[in-house]
């Protein structure tokens, strides 16, 4: 997969340095990389930056999605100028790796639509039957603002109410 990062500033060069983490957050080496894990994009430019699954993505589970994280952080050129506040602006965004033996069918219901909600006293339980991993931006009613943000690996979560405002 291939990604295409750009350069808007028309004067100074920046470097595009790019990664992957586990679901963790730690950085990895391997079953996925980053190529080239660092570039410099010159002014007004574009670049690529492909993420590459190497022999060993073999080794994952080929039952069910993994999830990573995709990083690039944009690192701006040293200024010359004294007390010069710089920042690296990054980007960090979710990838998975979905083995080739659970393609998506567009013939079969589409993974969202196959989760069940249920009420358990003041709580909710979200039953997520598939191999893929859904994300949920935002559920509610007309009474609430809705539910803490929540994952779980064995296709349940639990969400606790939340009041209007609060996150």
């Amino acid at each position: 997969m291939s990604l295409n990062v750009s350069n808007q500033n028309k004067q100074l060069p920046y470097l595009a340095q790019g990664w992957i983490e586990d679901e963790q957050g730690n950085k990895i080496q391997s079953p996925l990389t980053v190529l080239p894990p660092v570039q410099r994009i010159e002014p007004g430019k574009q670049s690529q930056v492909k993420i590459q699954a190497l022999p060993t993505a073999k080794l994952l589970k080929q039952d069910r999605e993994t999830l990573y994280y995709f990083n690039l952080r944009e690192i701006p050129p040293k200024s010359s100028k004294p007390n010069t506040l710089q920042i690296a602006l990054q980007t960090r965004i979710k990838l998975f790796y979905r083995p080739a033996a659970i393609a998506m069918d567009k013939n079969n219901t589409p993974p969202q639509e196959q989760l069940t909600l249920t009420k358990q006293g003041n709580q909710y339980v979200v039953n997520n039957p598939t191999a893929y991993y859904v994300t949920i931006v935002d559920a509610g009613n007309n009474k609430s603002a809705g539910v803490k943000g929540f994952r779980a690996d064995d296709g349940t979560a639990e969400g606790q109410p939340v009041a209007n405002g609060e996150r």
